[in-house]
């Protein structure tokens, strides 16, 4: 078998995808390739053309990234139930003659998450999302059915609020990023792009934040290797972490559906480190 697999979003060019699963395919002795796709926004054609391929087993498996999370659901024959519920799509697949769509981001976060953290959180669980777009929809989602108390910051309150709604069997709190308490949680997730690669300077909460003691910093951000937010956070003697090791984990996961080998985590960790 040589595996055509790939990686759709828009843009591309910083991907650390093609090392990931390259280093992957190597490791177990699978034949293969990983290729990007970049597919903007408007090319609803492209989108549909290169889902074609996959039909016809000319592409064994996809990654989904921004903006195509989410306009992928309608082109999928089938959703797993985690997708269903966070109502975003970042593997997809063939199955019995049917176009999977999966999520592996909620539990590579959760996974990695309790793989970094090493410690027992304050009880109860009391977590501040940041940001409510496709990335927030899997952390919350993980976030939740493992029992946490979950409040999501956002400017746009609007879509914070259609994420909550779509979340109807949990108790989740809103907040606008402008009247933020960030003391009373003991993790804090952010989902925004804010601080990615070339804007580095940049952090989601505002300048001279204060954290609290023992509160565990998670930027979903992984370029740079030290965000903003990590940064000022070790500053204060906090634990905190970027998400590579949840891309690392998210990618295990589906490249384990794709190929139905386990995947080798620490060869994947070193082909970015």
């Amino acid at each position: 078998m040589n595996y055509q697999l790939g990686l759709i979003g828009f843009p591309l060019g910083h991907s650390l995808s093609p090392s990931i699963h390259t280093a992957a395919l190597k490791a177990r002795g699978l034949q293969g390739d990983y290729s990007l796709f970049p597919i903007s926004p408007e090319d609803k054609q492209g989108l549909k053309d290169l889902l074609t391929r996959v039909r016809a087993g000319e592409i064994h498996g996809l990654n989904v990234t921004i903006p195509h999370k989410q306009n992928v659901i309608g082109l999928m024959d089938e959703l797993t139930p985690t997708a269903k519920s966070i109502g975003a799509v970042n593997t997809i697949y063939m199955r019995d003659n049917k176009l999977i769509g999966d999520n592996t981001d909620a539990p590579g976060f959760l996974a990695d998450l309790k793989k970094v953290s090493n410690s027992s959180f304050i009880i109860p669980h009391s977590a501040l999302v940041l940001g409510a777009g496709g990335s927030a929809r899997a952390v919350v989602y993980a976030l939740c059915n493992d029992g946490w108390n979950v409040t999501i910051a956002a400017r746009r309150i609007e879509q914070a609020q259609q994420l909550v709604d779509s979340f109807a069997n949990y108790q989740l709190q809103v907040v606008d990023f402008s009247s933020l308490i960030i003391h009373h949680s003991s993790l804090i997730v952010n989902t925004t792009p804010i601080g990615m690669t070339p804007n580095i300077e940049a952090s989601p909460l505002p300048e001279m934040t204060t954290f609290a003691e023992n509160t565990f910093i998670y930027d979903l951000v992984y370029n740079p290797r030290e965000t903003k937010l990590v940064k000022d956070a070790r500053a204060q003697g906090l634990s905190a972490t970027t998400g590579l090791g949840m891309l690392i984990e998210q990618a295990a996961l589906a490249f384990e559906k794709w190929t139905g080998s386990n995947a080798d985590r620490a060869a994947m960790q070193k082909a970015v480190a």
